[in-house]
């Protein structure tokens, strides 16, 4: 199975790899799911705002209001249910 892997660098320069777990549309945005490859005992995954920029590459920038996030999570979720992967 591919895995499609990503490295991000933090305001300190620091790179860490993610995995894309998924990307899903949310009221006309669209978000990726990411998993640090690394250190990530509790399993925890973020979410970010996927934007296109003008040479038709990617930005990701990080959720900021709890409302997105939420907004965010329940799509995946009945994604996840309409899937029958979720517990």
């Amino acid at each position: 199975m591919e895995q499609n892997i990503i490295t991000l660098v933090d305001e300190e320069g620091k790179e860490t790899e993610f995995e894309v777990i998924m990307t899903l549309e949310a009221e006309g945005n669209e978000y990726a799911i990411l998993m640090p490859l690394e250190d990530n005992e509790a399993e925890e995954a973020y979410i970010f705002r996927m934007v296109e920029q003008e040479d038709g590459e990617y930005s990701i920038i990080p959720i900021e209001s709890d409302e997105e996030y939420e907004t965010v999570l329940d799509v995946y979720e009945t994604l996840m249910q309409e899937e029958g992967l979720e517990d």
